[in-house]
């Protein structure tokens, strides 16, 4: 079987497939060292199941907005029948687009940029379009349909700045202290997804402190929660019915979070100690496969009202539901200034959000020059993304953005497009076997995306420690982003405590003249110098050089058709002075006879 695997990969090394992705043993320029075909497969599928959460996901908190669905009265439709089964259908919908959006974006980063980073709608975009901008239920500043028609310019407007260059230009002037606590931040990130009720259910809510432990056993309420009401919509240990996810008492005792501690997490530990292949996806879909039978403790159907619909879901295994309601919800009505006001937020949340992720996954996958500190296709990365953006708003969806969970298939090897690709084709897969991924549980991907977040701290042992300059944005950076469940805010926070703390040092030192410095200031600090390289992306200097190249030209059969002018034949040159002298001469008797 090893030898099997062995020739495969190396007949597609030397095709033009092995050529065109840089695999290992291609020949090609900047081959990526250490890609293989088949480890490219296994890593684009490590990405889909860590990411595949996103699909219902996304779908149940875009849900909430009611979409394109009108509400009459003024009660949000709470318990208006006709109103919910609007809502029900339109999470199907929901379902439908984000596989789908997920596959074309996924698919195109790979083929076209050659990166190994998958796209689909964000997690906090989504909830920031669903709650704040459309409202719960419809009940926000603007309309769904107006909301999508932001998306829709944000996108436009993301792929002006990238064929410009602005967005990779953005990236590389940031201090490298600063580029290294943003992917440190997002390894914290994503073990704190992973940790959390959407994942393994380790950390929850505390009235008191914000977070607490979390894991509780739904097995007896207390009393002031004894109504049935609670008991049909909550597991008995929570605080109240306005608090999910807050436990009350029996922390640490949900046998699915012991599940997914343990043959989630452990066991896929134990698998990539000894360097098994695919760990992280074996461990996935170990877990989802003993959380899938129904008479269980661990199951992922529970007999509840709730437990039942998705178990009816689950056993279609195949189906396909058209987006019948969201597909053509965009209003195009930009005369509304609220509309401007989320286009906005949007711009100034994602262009630093996606930025930076798209730059923390190259990075940690090896891809990034050590002296642009660019990374390769990034111009056609950032294209990708902006055209996604766009085609997600026509397809009814919140804006698409590059996924953190792309690390468990670069940790799982990848390292060019086919990894993409390969996610891409299992989301378009997803799209007609919804039921079934749909169904992986959170407790199933909360163990890989810690143990993701382990490799991805280890960039703050390269953070600038030693001055206070570099060490304060960088930690504010690191800790802001979990803390705040929004790399853009980490980002934000870094730059600026930057810009204040260094930026006051440096006037005090101009006034100065130089004698009043940080003690340590030419030893520790980290030097903040503009990268070599030209701000414009590679397109545009490619047209300047030509340009430079056709004046050169010209300029040069110019000096040609000057210098043949000039150097004529010796007879020729000897007889236009002989005429010339017999003018002369000819002109000198005409004067004299003149004269006489």
């Amino acid at each position: 079987m090893v030898r099997i695997i062995d020739s495969l990969n190396h007949a597609i090394a030397d095709s033009f497939v092995g050529r065109y992705f840089k695999l290992d043993g291609s020949g090609a320029p900047k081959t990526r060292v250490g890609s293989l075909f088949t480890t490219e497969i296994r890593a684009g599928l490590t990405t889909w199941a860590s990411m595949a959460y996103i699909i219902s996901v996304n779908a149940s908190i875009l849900a909430d907005s009611g979409g394109p669905c009108v509400c009459p009265t003024n009660d949000l439709c709470l318990t208006d029948e006709i109103y919910g089964a609007c809502v029900a259908e339109t999470r199907l919908d929901f379902i439908t687009t984000t596989a789908a959006i997920a596959a074309l974006s996924s698919f195109l980063m790979g083929l076209l940029a050659n990166l190994p980073v998958a796209l689909a709608p964000g997690l906090g975009l989504n909830a920031y379009f669903a709650y704040s901008v459309v409202g719960f239920h419809g009940s926000g500043i603007i309309s769904f349909g107006e909301a999508l028609a932001a998306v829709f310019l944000e996108g436009w407007i993301f792929l002006f700045l990238s064929l410009l260059g602005l967005r990779q230009w953005l990236v590389r002037i940031m201090p490298q202290s600063l580029v290294l606590a943003v992917g440190s931040g997002i390894g914290l990130f994503i073990a704190f997804i992973g940790l959390s009720s959407s994942g393994l259910g380790v950390v929850g809510g505390n009235t008191a402190t914000l977070v607490g432990l979390g894991g509780c056993k739904p097995e007896s309420l207390p009393p002031a929660l004894s109504a049935p009401r609670a008991i049909s919509y909550l597991p008995p240990d929570f605080v109240s019915t306005d608090l999910p996810n807050y436990c009350a008492g029996g922390v640490l005792r949900s046998p699915t979070m012991w599940l997914g501690i343990f043959l989630g997490g452990i066991v896929t530990s134990i698998l990539m100690l000894y360097r098994v292949r695919g760990a992280i996806l074996i461990g996935i879909f170990l877990v989802s496969a003993v959380s899938w039978p129904r008479p269980t403790p661990v199951t992922y159907f529970p007999h509840t009202p709730a437990g039942d619909v998705l178990f009816d879901y689950f056993k279609k295994v195949v189906t396909f539901h058209p987006i019948n309601k969201i597909g053509r919800a965009i209003d195009f009505n930009y005369r509304n200034g609220h509309v401007w006001y989320a286009l906005i937020t949007f711009l100034y949340v994602d262009i630093l959000d996606t930025t930076g992720t798209l730059y923390s996954m190259a990075k940690f996958a090896g891809l990034r020059d050590p002296v642009t500190l660019d990374f390769e296709n990034s111009t056609i990365a950032y294209c990708v993304d902006a055209f996604a953006i766009s085609m997600g708003a026509l397809m009814g969806t919140s804006p698409v953005t590059s996924f953190v969970e792309s690390a468990t298939g670069i940790s799982e090897g990848g390292k060019t497009g086919l990894t993409a690709m390969t996610t891409g084709l299992a989301f378009l897969v997803s799209v007609f076997f919804a039921p079934i991924f749909s169904s992986i549980p959170g407790w199933a991907t909360g163990g890989a995306l810690v143990i993701v977040g382990s490799l991805m701290i280890r960039n703050v042992r390269d953070i600038n420690w030693d001055y206070i300059g570099d060490a304060v944005p960088a930690f504010l950076t690191l800790i802001i982003i979990p803390l705040t469940y929004n790399i853009a805010y980490g980002v934000i926070a870094g730059v600026l405590s930057y810009m204040l703390i260094n930026g006051i040092a440096l006037a005090l030192r101009k006034m100065s003249k130089g004698r009043v410095l940080p003690p340590n200031y030419y030893e520790d600090s980290e030097e903040w110098v503009v990268p070599p390289g030209s701000i414009m992306p590679p397109w545009v200097n490619m047209l300047l050089r030509r340009k430079a190249l056709e004046d050169t030209s010209d300029s040069a059969s110019a000096s040609r058709s000057e210098l043949e002018d000039k150097d004529q034949d010796p007879d020729s040159v000897k007889e236009k002075e002989k005429e010339s002298t017999e003018e002369d001469v000819q002109t000198i008797h005409r004067g004299a006879r003149n004269s006489d």
